[in-house]
């Protein structure tokens, strides 16, 4: 097993089998995460910004690309429902647009000044 680490959720690394979607290892974990369009790739509702370990995914599905080409999913953003885990470690943030409204999310991390 590897794990899933969502930055700006508390408490949210879970285990994640090799295979699996994110989203179904998110689901499983009980893990609330916004997907209207019922896994099915026809949305941008689950996406995932991946902060380590994008090379552990799939590669991008076809609807990953449209939305891509569309301006609608970044190059650091996968959706959930369609990314597979083929090995090692996932670490990724719930983008703000995405975030559900009933959910306490940490902000992000304020990076370190710079002496000059």
């Amino acid at each position: 097993m590897h794990l899933l680490t969502i930055e700006n959720l508390p408490g949210a690394t879970i285990e994640i089998p090799v295979g699996a979607t994110l989203l179904a290892a998110l689901q499983a974990a009980g893990i609330d995460w916004m997907h209207a369009c019922g896994a099915k790739g026809r949305c941008t509702t689950c996406r995932l910004q991946v902060r380590t370990g994008f090379e552990n995914l799939s590669v991008r599905t076809d609807a990953e690309l449209r939305y891509q080409a569309a301006g609608r999913l970044l190059p650091t953003e996968r959706l959930t429902c369609q990314a597979r885990l083929l090995a090692g470690d996932v670490v990724g943030r719930v983008p703000e647009a995405t975030q559900l409204p009933h959910v306490q999310y940490r902000e992000a991390p304020t990076p370190p000044k710079q002496n000059d």
